[in-house]
């Protein structure tokens, strides 16, 4: 593997901007409530954007999707071996999802994974996004079409980048986000789930 001491600088690099809780910094910097403290008490957009508005909604997610697609477009240009790409580009993801700032925990990660499949796969990414907001138009539901759009993602890496070590990111990407997601299929299962421009249900 190709300078071994660079991909362990940018892997650690990206872990690091990765832990980064735009939703919590930017929440702060505004004077608004901490997104940890209030409706469904995840740090990403969609609780920031239900609780504290669409200007801190919109930045936490230009913030959670550009930490992945920095590292993924500096991976892609500063490197030539695929299994190093992905994982720099895996790396902000991580740390998203366990956070060292907040205890090892953190938001679900979908706007950082899109953000770094962006970066490594501008055409794939693009689909993802689109998926996800056409299904999040269709039916309103934030989890549902983060779903849809990551279900998506290991068939659309078959057709479009078929190589082994992109089959195995897709599908570790999206096992995680199905994981972080456990709650929201259940809610989504039981018809309890709320929707984008509703109040949390109880």
């Amino acid at each position: 593997m190709e300078h071994l001491g660079l991909i362990i600088g940018l892997m650690v690099c990206g872990y690091l901007l990765g832990a980064v809780p735009f939703g919590v910094v930017i929440s702060k910097a505004m004077g608004l409530p901490d997104p940890r403290t209030v409706g469904s008490k995840n740090v990403g957009f969609t609780n920031v954007l239900r609780v504290s508005g669409k200007t801190p909604g919109i930045l936490t997610l230009i913030g959670d999707m550009g930490k992945g697609w920095v590292m993924g477009f500096a991976a892609t240009h500063l490197l030539q071996d695929e299994w190093a790409i992905l994982l720099i580009a895996l790396a902000p993801f991580l740390g998203h999802l366990f956070s060292p700032f907040l205890g090892f925990k953190g938001g679900k990660g979908v706007a950082t994974a899109l953000g770094s499949v962006l970066g490594v796969a501008p055409m794939i990414g693009l689909l993802l996004l689109l998926a996800w907001i056409g299904a999040v138009a269709l039916w309103r539901y934030s989890s549902g079409g983060a779903l849809t759009a990551f279900g998506l993602f290991p068939l659309l890496a078959a057709s479009l980048r078929p190589t082994a070590s992109f089959a195995l990111f897709s599908v570790l990407v999206t096992s995680l986000i199905v994981i972080k997601h456990k709650g929201n299929i259940e809610r989504l299962w039981k018809g309890t789930e709320s929707k984008m421009g509703q109040g949390r249900p109880g």
